[in-house]
């Protein structure tokens, strides 16, 4: 058994899809259209194209809101992305504009630093 898909629920998709290509450098694997306004849309690694693929739900269940925003007061990101350097990847992202909300803090043998996606998530980058 293997993971092949992680979700994260975004506000508005295409807004998603810009941010976390344009912005973190992502690749968008697929885009297939499931009615009005609504995708199939993942979006994968360069470093490992046919890897794990994220899925950029929507987040239009009446329960996501709430959750989402319930994550983000208590600063809980919804997920982490592994990154080689933490720092070097929060000074890449800060120059574009990416807000944070925890700077590169060491926990032990992890340096984690937090950021806000624009999509109503918190997400961690981390490096061992």
């Amino acid at each position: 058994m293997k993971i092949n898909l992680a979700s994260v629920l975004v506000d508005d998709q295409a807004k998603a899809l810009r941010f976390y290509t344009e912005v973190l450098g992502f690749e968008k694997k697929h885009d297939i259209p499931l009615g009005p306004g609504v995708s199939w849309l993942t979006v994968v690694s360069p470093e490992l194209p046919d890897g794990v693929e994220l899925v950029l739900e929507p987040d239009s269940h009446p329960a996501v809101k709430p959750f989402k925003d319930a994550l983000v007061a208590d600063g809980i990101p919804w997920t982490s992305f592994a990154v080689d350097d933490v720092q070097k990847e929060y000074d890449r992202l800060v120059a574009a504009g990416v807000v944070f909300t925890q700077p590169p803090t060491q926990m032990g043998p992890v340096t984690t630093a937090v950021f806000d996606d624009t999509c109503g998530n918190l997400i961690q980058i981390a490096a061992q």
